[in-house]
């Protein structure tokens, strides 16, 4: 009988030991795909001066697109559509819809190239004479079996594409594209969306 006032305090400790571990495991979960975003988000940003993160760009027609990434690159500014889908992606330059295969998983989700096109009008519709490209931009955890379509590159390639550039280059190209940056900036505004989707 003298042992029973010690059972509710070891079923107390028990307890609390298991939601301290179930704490310190979510805990752990959040700081590593933290991390990872910042490692993402990193890559991207690197291949310019300057950028503009999660906003949204007038359509011209009293509309807005979301556009996650704009960078101020060499080459003028890049439209970055990143997407985070898991699996075998099969997609190409004509078709409506690309399908992802996971595992037994199988889904579609529309073209992106389309929505690229009307978001890489809408900011040269805004950035006047400076240059504007777009790329499809797709996490690791996508794989093209099959090739990539037009304008699309695993996040590992766009370093390649834009390699990250001299910031002594920074003066003379902001004297290039000075007035449509800062035309864009102007008219852009923060977007609600998250960063970035699983379709």
């Amino acid at each position: 009988m003298n042992h029973l006032p010690a059972m509710p305090v070891l079923v107390g400790l028990v307890l609390g030991g298991v939601v301290l571990g179930l704490v310190a495991s979510w805990g752990w979960r959040w700081w590593q795909q933290r991390r990872a975003r910042r490692r993402l988000v990193g890559t991207i940003i690197s291949t310019g001066f300057e950028h503009l993160e999660d906003i949204l760009v007038p359509d011209g027609n009293g509309g807005t697109y979301h556009v996650d990434f704009l960078i101020l690159t060499p080459r003028g500014i890049l439209v970055v559509d990143l997407r985070d889908v898991i699996g075998n992606i099969f997609g190409g330059d004509q078709m409506t819809d690309w399908t992802v295969m996971n595992g037994p998983s199988r889904h579609t989700f529309p073209n992106p190239q389309g929505s690229l096109y009307d978001r890489i009008a809408a900011v040269k519709a805004l950035s006047g004479e400076v240059p504007v490209e777009g790329r499809i931009v797709f996490t690791r955890r996508a794989r093209f079996p099959k090739g990539l379509p037009k304008w699309t590159l695993p996040v590992d390639a766009l370093r390649a594409d834009f390699p990250p550039p001299d910031r002594g280059m920074f003066e003379s190209v902001l004297a290039h594209y000075r007035n449509g940056w800062a035309a864009l900036r102007t008219a852009t505004s923060p977007s609600p969306l998250g960063k970035p989707r699983p379709i």
